[in-house]
């Protein structure tokens, strides 16, 4: 018979508590063209994007472990095909980002691609995030890391190229992709952004696990600050205003998610409120 205290485990990773907490986490969504090859697979509120390429594709995030269903049925709803998928990725290692990856990982085949810093939180589920202390269950299902991405480390496939972008502070691996897609005889500079905001009961000052949290934060606002971005893309769809800017139905426009003056703000704004929280922090010490 199995003990409660498996039973529990295994409910902590079907059922993860964002799941129940934000419907908008796995409400369905259409598929749809984003510019070029770049495609959203996800839920209403989760990004999981498709790059679709001459020798394979691309899959970044998958949200959780139910929704993996509803990527595959929007790829092969775009006219892919889903055995097709060689390699997955994530912006970070949080459950709501990739509950689903393991899943992902035995439906296609694919290589499981993670940033160096948060490729252990994919292998142990979640255990070893810095928010939490010692004898946590897994959160999601492990799923085996094949490469461990660097700052600037490049993903090529079928002539189409990321870089892979070291944002630390949400995660310890947090990590933006870019690239370049051609489309109506114009270069467009694709940014699918990591961006940096701060889960409840994180302290920016110091965490016990994260000691470099807020010089890690702080870089990263840098770091995005310079990036030249025309398309806006990122984690959530919430962060980049995608239901103000497209409806289903709507026509294909390659210009649809230009906004580089909105990513400049979205990154501002988030930095804005570390600094706030970092000085609340100090004042209380």
């Amino acid at each position: 018979m199995m003990s409660i205290r498996k039973w529990l485990l295994m409910l902590c990773v079907v059922f993860p508590a964002g799941a129940q907490q934000n419907a908008d986490w796995t409400r369905p969504f259409p598929p749809f063209k984003v510019i070029g090859n770049v495609y959203w697979v996800g839920t209403y509120d989760l990004s999981t994007y498709l790059i679709t390429t001459d020798a394979g594709h691309i899959l970044i995030n998958t949200g959780f472990a139910e929704t993996v269903p509803e990527i595959q049925k929007g790829v092969e709803q775009l006219g892919f095909d889903f055995d097709d998928v060689e390699i997955l990725l994530a912006t970070h290692a949080h459950g709501d980002h990739v509950a689903g990856l393991a899943e992902l990982k035995r439906l296609t085949g694919a290589q499981m691609w993670m940033s160096e810093a948060d490729a252990v939180l994919l292998e142990d589920g979640g255990v070893s995030d810095f928010r939490f202390g010692d004898g946590r269950n897994p959160s999601f299902e492990a799923v085996k890391v094949d490469r461990r991405l660097l700052d600037q480390d490049t993903i090529a496939l079928g002539g189409v190229t990321l870089t892979a972008h070291h944002h630390p502070g949400h995660t310890k691996g947090a990590t933006s992709f870019t690239l370049t897609v051609r489309e109506a005889g114009r270069d467009y500079g694709v940014v699918i952004a990591n961006m940096g905001s701060i889960n409840p009961g994180v302290t920016v000052g110091g965490m016990p696990n994260y000691p470099a949290i807020g010089d890690d934060y702080a870089r990263t606002f840098a770091a995005q600050k310079a990036l030249t971005v025309d398309v806006f893309l990122a984690s959530h769809a919430s962060q980049f205003g995608m239901h103000d800017k497209y409806q289903p139905g709507d026509p294909y426009d390659p210009d649809r998610f230009v906004d580089p003056a909105g990513y400049l703000a979205a990154v501002e704004r988030l930095e804005g409120i570390f600094r706030e929280q970092l000085a609340r922090e100090r004042a209380a010490r």
